[in-house]
């Protein structure tokens, strides 16, 4: 069962996808939980889960344990029509990372204190001035890459913990970041954890979002292979056709031979 459902004024209903329970919330339901999360210093983990994270979740069950562990949102078109195949029912909203940030940062009414962690040192000091300038009214209180060891998980976990951030934006991909959040977890002294992906390229600029009308068209995964086909070729041309494969297995009961 998803801890907010037991612990924070939100009831909202949720999907089943294999072994993850995705809720079905709304952007602004999404912002009303990590304010009520900032307002009570109650601890929520995040994590943002698209057909790319639910197929992970499916091959290896030790990520689907972590991912149990926190309050997991929808992301992306796959999981839209995962949703509609497997329970007739869609999500109200997309909370991929890249719009409910912003939304929250945007619409929550408190004044945070954020860390940023992941990407390269160059792309999240340059997310870290996009937040400043464009969220004024919250304070960006620390920023570092994601290329550590996880060996040096305590020294990382020192470093957030001395700016104690309200919000936690852990932007390493699946599964590295959700792993961090959940095996760190009682050692980091920071409100919200959220597993955000790709934000830090995005707000840093250095990759670009597909126009409005090809995001409204469900086809922003195929403008993000057309920039990247080497590094995405395997997520989206192999990913996709196995998650739907997936998808039949699971309504149907049908094995892999």
């Amino acid at each position: 069962m998803n801890k907010v459902d037991l612990n924070l004024p939100v009831r909202v209903g949720a999907a089943v996808i294999g072994p993850l329970s995705i809720l079905r919330m709304t952007t602004q339901e999404a912002v009303q939980l990590v304010r009520t999360s900032v307002k009570l210093h109650y601890p929520v983990e995040i994590a943002i889960c698209n057909a790319h994270t639910t197929l992970t979740a499916l091959d290896n069950p030790a990520f689907a344990a972590t991912l149990q562990e926190m309050t997991l949102l929808n992301d992306g078109v796959g999981i839209d029509l995962a949703g509609r195949f497997l329970t007739g029912e869609s999500f109200p909203d997309n909370l991929n990372g890249t719009d409910l940030v912003p939304a929250i940062l945007a619409d929550i009414d408190v004044p945070l204190r954020i860390f940023l962690l992941g990407a390269s040192e160059a792309r999240v000091q340059l997310a870290k001035d996009y937040i400043e300038r464009v969220y004024p009214q919250h304070q960006v209180v620390g920023a570092r890459n994601g290329y550590f060891d996880m060996s040096d998980c305590s020294t990382v976990c020192s470093e957030i913990n001395r700016t104690a951030p309200d919000l936690l934006l852990v932007g390493m991909g699946n599964p590295r970041q959700e792993n961090f959040i959940v095996q760190n977890r009682a050692n980091l002294d920071a409100t919200v954890a959220i597993g955000v992906g790709a934000l830090f390229d995005f707000l840093s600029g250095s990759v670009i979002r597909a126009p409005k009308m090809v995001q409204a068209a469900g086809l922003e995964w195929l403008f993000r292979l057309l920039q990247e086909p080497r590094r995405l070729f395997h997520r989206y041309v192999i990913g996709i056709p196995r998650f739907f494969a997936a998808l039949i297995r699971l309504k149907y009961g049908k094995s892999e031979n």
